[in-house]
């Protein structure tokens, strides 16, 4: 509670210092004079395609916004929203951070994270975000303003390896529709190649709750409701069920979580369900292979799936009105068509404009060259948002759910009876 009370002093010192009345100065309209912002990114902090593609994306906006100077701070994804507190705390202001939505709530009420409609006039704001995917805009918004404009976002789709369907006797033009499917497939490539059938990216620490929260919503179920956790309830215990099932057939490999990607783009994993962030990547190892290609999210029976949302948000925390502008102009850059461009097609998030999708001067040349990509954008119709965890133990929280889930879908004892164990400690931990 004391880091809390300090983070939340910090961020309401900064907020007010410059103004008598705890609202912000007026931006001015252009910047007109020289301004270095900081800019936090966890994808500078990664190797190949994610960082040289943003290198590509700031090297163009300062081209375009030459008073503009932006210095970038690389920090691994599950390290930046600590990154960011510390310097809050230390009082070095940061301006502009690529944060996760599950960090969102504890942004907007402690972090002391800018809401754009408290910076940006109502009209300029319309403006820059017509156009934009209107269900991406609701993830970053907090008592109905937006605290976080999504950047790069995902849902989890089916990647999968034609060459071990055959070798299984399975038809790779007919990939699972169905989890019942998967098992089957799964089991099928275990039995005939030895190789591994399915793995889900959905047990990581931090990076796998939104592939887990999208198999949980698709059955019905929830994380929570308000302030009430339901991880273990039915649905939600069901879904989690489906997986200890497969892991048991043979179905699921049982293999450590962090390997699951590397196991899938050396050729030995049949199915792989994650974020189309690695396409890039993945794509580059399966040439010359495997026969790599995508497929929706696979559903429970008839019922229609809940994809959540992988990825970023943007978060400005200028204070100073000469920043705010700047940190604007960046932000309007980054999740503008020709940023879109770059980051659909140098790393394969999804584009949050889908009109440039057939804008042969945008996305229309790599979408036909790329046609599988259309699996992931027919996915957000039915788009769910990555239910974040409020109060101020929210990472513990999150943690015990996750620890729970793998210890379900992996360990020996009764899945159903370990989530709810889990599920009445950390309801402790809540608001």
């Amino acid at each position: 509670m004391l880091r809390r009370t300090i983070l939340k002093l910090m961020a309401t010192l900064a907020a007010t210092s410059l103004l008598p009345f705890g609202a912000f100065a007026e931006m001015p309209k252009t910047v007109d004079k020289p301004v270095t912002i900081t800019f936090y990114n966890y994808n500078l902090a990664s190797a190949g395609a994610g960082s040289e593609a943003t290198k590509e994306l700031i090297a163009n906006f300062e081209k375009k916004n030459p008073n503009v100077k932006v210095e970038t701070i690389a920090v691994p994804s599950n390290e930046i929203i600590n990154r960011v507190q510390a310097d809050v705390v230390a009082g070095k202001q940061p301006d502009v951070a690529q944060l996760t939505f599950r960090d969102l709530i504890f942004i907007a009420s402690d972090l002391g994270g800018n809401a754009l409609e408290d910076m940006v006039s109502p009209a300029e704001l319309k403006e820059h975000l017509t156009g934009i995917f209107p269900k991406g805009l609701e993830l970053g918004k907090v008592d109905g303003k937006t605290y976080g404009l999504a950047y790069t976002f995902s849902t989890p789709i089916l990647y999968y390896n034609a060459d071990l369907f055959k070798a299984a006797g399975l038809d790779p033009n007919n990939p699972p529709k169905t989890w019942a499917d998967v098992a089957i497939a799964g089991k099928a490539i275990k039995e005939k190649t030895s190789k591994n059938g399915f793995f889900p990216g959905a047990y990581g620490p931090t990076d796998g709750t939104f592939v887990y929260q999208s198999i949980v919503m698709s059955n019905g179920g929830k994380v929570r409701e308000g302030d009430k956790l339901t991880f273990a309830d039915k649905n939600a215990a069901e879904a989690v069920k489906t997986m200890r099932d497969m892991v048991q057939s043979g179905a699921h490999a049982k293999i450590d979580p962090a390997s699951a990607s590397d196991t899938f783009s050396a050729g030995n994993m049949g199915m792989f369900l994650y974020t189309t962030a690695l396409l890039s990547s993945v794509k580059k190892s399966a040439a010359g292979k495997f026969d790599l290609r995508l497929a929706p999210m696979p559903s429970f029976g008839e019922k229609p799936t809940a994809p959540t949302n992988s990825g970023s948000a943007l978060f400005v925390f200028s204070k100073d009105p000469a920043k705010q502008r700047a940190s604007y102009e960046l932000l309007k850059y980054l999740t503008s068509p020709d940023a879109y461009t770059i980051i659909t097609s140098k790393i394969g998030y999804l584009p949050l404009r889908l009109d440039i999708v057939d804008d042969p001067n945008q996305l229309g040349p790599w979408a036909k060259e790329n046609p599988m990509f259309r699996s992931n954008l027919e996915q957000l119709n039915r788009l769910t948002p990555n239910m974040a965890f409020p109060g101020p133990n929210y990472r513990q929280v999150e943690k015990m759910m996750m620890d729970s889930v793998r210890e379900a879908v992996f360990g020996s004892g009764d899945p159903i009876a370990t989530l709810k164990t889990a599920q009445e400690q950390a309801q402790d931990l809540m608001p």
